[in-house]
């Protein structure tokens, strides 16, 4: 007698470890893309220049990660050392970059450079408003790959079974008639598990997303393009934002904010081609007029138009926060230096502006834990409130703790966000 081997559980181990690789290998992926557009989104956009130029084969340019490390950290300290990239860039006279020394580590700025390493343009088929696509999507393809891994040891379980059987017959040995599928109570109590399991997940999925909003889009009553105000003519957020820097609100402009501009630019004639998310052209002269009309406005008689009889455009809310919650944006853009794009996603890139964030308790409180504050009180740069904390200090001239997060100041308490 041929003794049974338990071939078909190790091949559908090996599906499972594919599996844990590719998800491992996706978070590591996803988290150096999370940092980019936290931290570099603002002046950096992949594939082309912007504030700052393109970093697509950065690494190239430069004689080792070592110097994009201290580039970096503080770019004062590599033009300092003589690198030869770090001169042609202060040669060019750009923008001044942010120093992210005590902000960014080792690990996670060699996850953005491995994002920026691996990024490849996204392909964009059909007509304008087709969204595109990332042309490198390894989650799907380690998830088709592992199904076809469980599917091939399904198949060979079964020829393992056959084979059993033929032995036994070869040999005289009797085997009772094998019990239908539908009757084997081993299979019934494996898919009725695995029916709850997944069943059970996607119910607690459902509900963990009650009342979230993340990817809500609405039609606005003016096509107003983010992409073309703050990527193109790089209008700075705090223009039109202005009470994010000093209050709770982000604040929506007045129509006179809007004003200030369109007085002047009345038509949409050098800017590119506008589409709405159904791929039809969007007329932008038309829009300014909309504008005009809510602002009483006459283009042909401008020096007689009077601002007090401006009416207010009924802007439809995008971002909401359930009312026991408390956010307070200056506390985050002045205090903790948190770029628009880190809640509001790549903003400067959209056209119709929708939730690029969660915006779920859960999310909130992994960036607290994760996000370093600038701990320094002693020049103009540091928050004097920080002087309080005296062992954390003395944790710092210890050399117990080389970074505070905003959990160890206090972000993971309920009375922090809930009132």
């Amino acid at each position: 007698m041929i003794p049974r081997k338990p071939t078909g559980l190790k091949l559908l181990i090996l599906p499972l470890f594919l599996l844990i690789f590719s998800s491992i290998n996706v978070s590591a992926q996803d988290a150096g893309k999370a940092i980019f557009q936290t931290r570099c989104a603002s002046c950096h956009i992949m594939g082309k220049d912007f504030t700052g130029p393109d970093l697509k084969d950065v690494e190239g340019r430069w004689d080792g990660r070592d110097q994009l490390h201290v580039w970096i950290k503080d770019w004062e300290k590599a033009v300092a050392a003589g690198y030869k990239q770090a001169g042609l860039i202060v040669k060019a006279k750009p923008t001044a970059m942010q120093k992210f020394d005590g902000v960014l580590s080792d690990k996670e700025i060699d996850d953005v450079l491995d994002y920026i390493r691996d990024w490849t343009p996204v392909v964009v088929t059909g007509g304008p408003g087709e969204k595109p696509k990332e042309s490198n999507d390894n989650a799907v393809i380690f998830g088709v790959i592992s199904l076809i891994l469980a599917i091939i040891a399904l198949i060979l379980m079964q020829v393992n079974s056959n084979l059993k059987k033929m032995s036994d017959d070869a040999e005289g040995i009797g085997r009772p008639d094998p019990v239908p599928f539908y009757k084997n109570k081993v299979y019934i109590a494996m898919f009725s598990i695995l029916f709850f399991v997944v069943a059970g997940y996607y119910a607690v999925q459902a509900g963990i997303g009650l009342g979230r909003q993340k990817d809500y889009q609405p039609i606005q009553p003016i096509y107003y393009s983010h992409k073309v105000h703050a990527g193109i003519n790089q209008i700075n957020c705090l223009y039109c934002h202005g009470s994010a820097w000093e209050s709770k609100t982000a604040g929506i402009p007045s129509v006179n904010v809007c004003m200030n501009c369109h007085k002047t630019i009345t038509t949409y004639e050098k800017g590119p081609k506008l589409f709405d998310e159904n791929g039809e052209e969007i007329d932008g002269t038309r829009e300014i007029a909309k504008l005009h009309q809510a602002a009483g406005f006459d283009p042909k008689n401008s020096t007689a138009w009077d601002p007090s009889m401006a009416k207010s455009i009924e802007w439809i809310k995008i971002h909401n926060l359930p009312d026991h919650v408390y956010f307070n944006h200056s506390q985050h853009v002045k205090t903790g230096k948190v770029q628009c794009q880190s809640c509001h996603g790549e903003i400067n890139e959209m056209d119709e502006v929708k939730q690029a964030s969660e915006l779920s308790m859960g999310w909130c409180i992994n960036c607290h834990r994760e996000t370093k504050v600038n701990f320094n009180y002693s020049d103009s740069t540091g928050n004097k409130f920080y002087s309080i904390y005296e062992k954390f200090h003395n944790d710092f001239r210890a050399g117990r703790m080389d970074s505070v997060t905003v959990k160890d100041i206090g972000g993971l308490e309920c009375q922090k966000c809930h009132y």
